[in-house]
């Protein structure tokens, strides 16, 4: 069993274990020590390594302890700068790296940070890599002291640009000439591309959150916070808006009406787009267990088949290559397009979706008008430690009430975040009253049973 990394890599509070000086120092040695045998597969004795950041105060920090672990394990380090976490991925695998390295806690609040890891085909490492690599950096950290101070990498501003270009190539021919459109940074590894990438594209674009400083990450904005992009185009009289989280590999949309699209509306439009277009292999998307049965009426209605994946991205493309599936993602907005790149990207998402719109000439409201979406809530509870919730009576004795009155009516998933200590109780039903009468109950027994 994995301890230290989630579903989305190595995330915790900066400088507290297992982000403290030492374990990063150890994360280092460790993907070195993991990386020779396939650098030498590959013709060379050196493994080689690109890093990028987001913009946290603890950001620098990390990533030079962590260059210092993999320069002393005999491993040549670039730095990217501060660039969202779909740069790295892509540029990992165009650039024959070994691994690709992002210092980042997503959409976590400004203390927290994490390191996420990619391998040479510009994809997450998958578990049983990680696990062995687990076991070398305990190894390591009981043995090695990380040194007191380290040499802070040069940035080599070149990758940016080649992300920025990629993108372009990736979507071509877009132009928002006479066209409106609100872009939310979140203060984050976007506000370093965004402004480049959009500059290139015209129109009229109004950018928020774009003057990070270390510690308004994610800070009422951003992804997490879609309402603050939805009142700005209102605000602006705009027509779309456009938010992004902390490292930008996820995006939400907002409408000209203050209402706010997720990844389910974002998933909709894009299969019906790409089968209209005889590209939407199996007529299949993969989305998670939280996607609303709202999406999956509507996918049906079009002839398209839902599949369900447990919740990470990682997991939706496992999901995704079995199937030979062409689309997924998850409500909060990683989408997953294989044919363009891979991995979650949020900027390349939003591409995509002015394309599509441009082509067809239809508002995001148009293109999302017959998405009736089942009354949802989601309850995050504050847990101190994340045991199988099946050992505790009172808990499952609330799930399996809130089922049996659900029934077919509904739906109740359970489960714990892969990078926070939280579990989600998440119902979905017809009839609201009942869902929140159930969410609450479920709650309440995780909070006397495990909760901080």
């Amino acid at each position: 069993m994995r301890q230290l990394f989630g579903t989305d890599g190595i995330r915790e509070v900066a400088g507290t274990a297992p982000l403290d000086s030492t374990t990063v120092y150890a994360v280092g040695l460790a993907l070195a020590h993991q990386l020779r045998p396939g650098a030498m597969a590959s013709g060379t004795l050196t493994p080689r390594v690109i890093i990028g950041r987001d913009t946290r105060e603890s950001s620098p920090w990390i990533s030079n302890m962590l260059a210092a672990g993999l320069i002393a394990g005999g491993a040549e380090v670039e730095s990217a700068g501060i660039v969202p976490t779909p740069a790295i991925a892509h540029l990992a695998h165009t650039h024959g790296f070994h691994a690709g390295v992002v210092i980042s806690a997503s959409h976590n609040p400004w203390q927290d940070n994490g390191i996420k890891l990619f391998g040479p085909d510009g994809k997450k490492l998958p578990d049983h890599v990680e696990l062995a690599i687990e076991e070398v950096i305990f190894k390591h950290a009981l043995s090695t002291t990380a040194p007191e101070s380290v040499l802070a990498l040069g940035d080599q501003e070149h990758y940016a640009e080649e992300y920025i270009d990629f993108l372009l190539r990736a979507v071509p021919g877009i132009n928002l000439d006479g066209h409106k459109i609100v872009v939310d940074c979140a203060n984050g590894a976007a506000a370093a591309i965004a402004p480049k990438l959009f500059a290139k594209l015209g129109g009229d674009v109004v950018l928020l959150n774009v003057t990070p400083d270390g510690r308004n990450i994610n800070d009422h904005c951003g992804a997490l916070h879609p309402k603050t992009v939805a009142a700005q185009v209102v605000a602006h009289h705009a027509e779309l808006g456009i938010t992004l989280d902390g490292d930008a590999d996820r995006c939400m949309l907002a409408g000209a009406r203050d209402n706010v699209i997720n990844g389910d509306a974002i998933l909709l439009i894009a299969a019906r787009d790409l089968a209209s277009r005889g590209l939407l292999t199996g007529q299949v998307v993969v989305a998670t267990t939280m996607s609303n049965m709202g999406l999956e009426a509507a996918l049906k209605r079009s002839g398209i088949r839902m599949m369900r994946a447990a919740v990470g991205d990682r997991y939706v493309l496992e999901m995704m290559q079995k199937e030979h599936a062409a689309l997924g993602g998850e409500q909060s907005g990683h989408i997953l397009f294989p044919h363009l790149a891979t991995t979650g990207d949020g900027l390349l998402t939003s591409l995509v979706v002015l394309d599509l719109i441009a082509r067809t000439r239809k508002t995001i409201e148009e293109l999302t008008a017959d998405l009736k979406v089942f009354p949802q809530v989601i309850v995050n509870v504050k847990v101190r430690e994340k045991k199988p919730l099946e050992e505790f009576p009172s808990v499952a004795e609330r799930i399996r009430e809130a089922e049996k009155a659900l029934a077919d009516s509904g739906r109740v998933v359970i489960r714990y975040s892969g990078t926070e200590a939280l579990a989600r109780v998440m119902i979905e039903a017809e009839s609201e009253e009942l869902m929140r009468t159930h969410a609450d109950a479920i709650a309440d027994a995780i909070r006397t049973e495990l909760g901080v």
